[in-house]
């Protein structure tokens, strides 16, 4: 339900929250302390926050102290007294964004596998955290198997899904065109099948715009670092089946996606849905009728550059797949086409749909991003020529802008382009991007990129999306700082933050409890499904209206509540988790054996 489209956000239906007794979770993925340990009862500002996962041995490392008498720590090994390294604190900076004054603690030449604590004289110990070259494994599948656990028109059974087995939902086999998106070959009212796909967020319906961003990073991430994800199981249905777990994942939804095209036309419809936000009950108790929702240029757009990019993710995989690349390259022109001859066809609430509208009226990123692949995929300099690559700067990502997505397509695959695109132009963009990050890193008093404003809806996925941009100019140019900087926004989510919360359901000392999640809240567990980032702090608090619960603060750095009936800080979505598994993936394979 969460769509950044902040005018059209109402719950379905919010019951009071259930806390039955809590039983053992899936295998793989271990929730990590449900019970907030004693440090977790003392404010933010008197705190030690660090990763509460780890680090690699080769990785930066650094944790949080509030401004106090102290100047120096000490890294111990977790509950004991037994001291590894002794630091000086860096003098304290003003952080408005959380309304305190911090110091860092840097312990990056702690190379040695073990688990720890950071003391100060004054304060609690930090949460534990682990070094070792293993340490973000398990987030990393969690990530993704969070996609598993939000698949549509399947059950979900015991053997892959532990005690979050459920029965299947939303088989999508009779949906309807609605009015507005009728042709002449499918007017209003006409029964297509659009079956699997991935819910977008705590809601159940499916959106176009949400899943090309969320299912292109993922395919991006096994572009990057291919070894790591052939070498994971993931207990999911499909594994063993000779593709890696992470591409039969994303090949639920990419088949999905295929059907929201009209074969008549080229044309893709922007969304899934129910006219209205179901309540909040689980998926097969979710009986609403469905629709297939306005074509759009975005829609077509996103859909174009996703299908580019996994026709040639999986070209090797043609004997398990017959025919499947070739068909998704067909219908990334197709889209294509369709776009070109409808450029500004934008997306227009229907008065009868009350659901996430993932508006967006300009597609000139969506343009470039669908040329690039294509040129990627295909070699063809029009494609190049379409994208005005002089004219494009590279951004962040976002659902609602994707410029930078085609650069870092172009620097991933910068050296068999050929002489139609240029070189120095596209390593341009991504160092220029990359080092405007870290020249925000380094003056951060929480020592990350992010910045007040960046504290949006979805603040979390902002810092994970900063560091995928980090990731690639690392791969770009090596510069060190944008890999500590990278770090620093993994850190971040995983609890170096002023809340002194880890941000990923399940992992951690102190995680949500309560995310704005249908599933989690409906299956009567007491812990949620794991694996999924909330939302993050943002001061918008467009949902206080319908919280019973007050927020605890208007600071950005500190406007979050871990209440169900918080979608604009708490909700849990695709296009979040996705730089998760990314970043995760992409700390571990690049992060050098040795710290410096």
């Amino acid at each position: 339900m969460r769509h950044d489209t902040l005018t059209n956000r109402r719950p379905g239906g919010l019951p009071a929250l259930l806390v039955p007794l809590l039983v053992p979770l899936v295998p793989l993925v271990p929730l990590a302390c449900i019970a907030a340990p004693a440090w977790a009862a003392q404010p933010a500002t008197a705190a030690i926050h660090v990763n509460q996962l780890g680090f690699m041995p080769g990785a930066a490392k650094v944790a949080v102290v509030p401004e106090g008498e102290a100047r120096t720590f000490a890294i111990v090994k977790a509950g004991t007294d037994t001291v590894v390294q002794t630091g000086t604190l860096a003098p304290a900076t003003a952080a408005p964004e959380a309304g305190d004054r911090v110091r860092l603690a840097t312990f990056t030449q702690l190379a040695t596998p073990g688990r720890y604590q950071a003391r100060v004289a004054g304060l609690p110990d930090s949460p534990p955290f682990h070094i070792g070259p293993a340490v973000l494994q398990a987030v990393n599948a969690a990530s993704i198997k969070a996609f598993y656990f939000n698949r549509a028109g399947m059950a979900l059974d015991e053997r892959h899904a532990g005690v979050f087995a459920r029965a299947a939902g939303h088989p999508d086999t009779r949906v309807l065109v609605h009015a507005s998106a009728a042709s002449p070959g499918r007017p209003a009212g006409t029964v297509i099948a659009s079956p699997k796909g991935w819910y977008d967020a705590g809601d159940y319906n499916k959106y176009i715009v949400n899943s090309g961003i969320s299912t292109y990073t993922l395919l991006a991430a096994f572009e990057d670092f291919p070894d790591l994800f052939r070498a994971q199981a993931l207990n999911i249905p499909e594994s063993g089946n000779r593709l890696p777990d992470l591409l039969d994942e994303a090949l639920w939804n990419l088949e999905w996606m295929l059907t929201m095209q009209d074969p008549a036309d080229g044309g893709v419809y922007h969304k899934l849905t129910n006219l209205g936000f179901d309540g909040m009950v689980m998926p097969d108790r979710a009986t609403q009728p469905r629709y297939v929702v306005q074509k759009t240029t975005a829609a077509a757009l996103d859909f174009a550059a996703v299908m580019a990019t996994a026709s040639r993710v999986f070209a090797p995989y043609e004997q398990q797949l017959p025919g499947m690349p070739a068909r998704m390259l067909a219908a990334s022109q197709a889209a294509w086409r369709w776009a070109q001859a409808h450029p500004k066809q934008y997306y227009r609430q229907p008065k009868d749909v009350a659901t996430g509208e993932y508006g967006d009226n300009d597609a000139s990123d969506e343009f470039a991003w669908a040329a690039a692949e294509l040129f990627i995929t295909t070699g063809d300099a029009a494609f190049y020529k379409a994208m005005n690559a002089p004219a494009l700067q590279a951004t962040v990502p976002s659902w609602a802008e994707v410029r930078g997505l085609a650069w870092m397509s172009l620097a991933r695959h910068r050296k068999s382009l050929g002489a139609a695109a240029d070189g120095a132009l596209i390593a341009s963009r991504i160092d220029t991007l990359s080092a405007s990050l870290a020249a925000a890193w380094k003056k951060s008093a929480y020592g990350i990129a992010m910045q007040p404003a960046d504290y949006v809806w979805g603040s979390s996925a902002v810092a994970l999306n900063q560091s995928m941009v980090l990731l690639h100019g690392y791969r770009l140019t090596g510069k060190r700082e944008y890999l500590d900087a990278a770090q620093a926004g993994l850190d971040h989510v995983l609890g170096r933050n002023a809340l002194g919360m880890s941000f990923v359901t399940g992992y951690g000392a102190r995680s949500p409890l309560h995310p704005h999640h249908r599933p989690s809240e409906a299956d009567g567990i007491a812990a949620p499904v794991p694996g999924w980032i909330a939302g993050g702090p943002q001061p918008g608090q467009q949902d206080k209206k319908d919280c019973p619960a007050p927020y605890p603060s208007p600071l950005p750095a500190r406007s979050y509540l871990d209440h169900a009936c918080s979608y604009a800080s708490n909700e849990v979505a695709i296009n979040w988790n996705a730089p998760l598994v990314y970043v995760s993936a992409g700390v571990q394979a690049l992060t050098p054996g040795e710290a410096k």
